[in-house]
């Protein structure tokens, strides 16, 4: 669960998530920030340089890649996240149980305000995402943590 600073236990997530199945723990956190890193390889991100790898594992154990794809009017411009969301999405896996995300930097890098809509959107307050540099340094919130107001469709009625 999270702590007061909002650091996450992944391994206790892990027990208590509604989330999180049988084979959602057969994936470590370590193996997931390896398939965000090989789909950071595939970023197509020629403006600012900046490559993101995302990989999210749904309830159901599997797991779904993307990176970042860049366009020049920027605008158009889509994140990591949401590439590996949309791709869940698509195929019929519409609950995320862990996310995790790796980029340069010297701190781990964060989602942004609309990834952390659609984490929100597909996951649930238990949703943990894992945040990685390329150096190995990790840090796991809950989406709770990390978007602690979201916009539902309680403000649609």
């Amino acid at each position: 669960m999270a702590n007061q600073d909002g650091m996450w236990d992944t391994a206790k997530a892990l027990e208590t998530s509604s989330a999180s199945s049988a084979a959602d723990a057969m994936i470590s956190d370590a193996d997931l920030i390896e398939r965000a890193r090989e789909a950071r390889q595939s970023a197509h991100a020629p403006y600012s340089k900046f490559q993101v790898g995302a990989a999210l594992v749904s309830s159901e154990g599997r797991v779904y890649t993307g990176c970042n794809i860049e366009n020049a009017t920027y605008s158009l411009t889509v994140c990591a996240e949401r590439v590996a969301i949309f791709k869940a999405a698509s195929e019929g896996a519409l609950r995320i149980a862990r996310i995790a995300l790796i980029a340069e930097g010297d701190e781990p890098v964060t989602p942004c305000g609309c990834c952390r809509q659609m984490i929100w959107e597909f996951g649930d307050d238990n949703t943990v995402v894992v945040m990685c540099t390329l150096s190995g340094r990790v840090k796991s919130l809950s989406i709770a943590a990390l978007f602690p107001h979201p916009f539902d469709s309680s403000f649609l009625a």
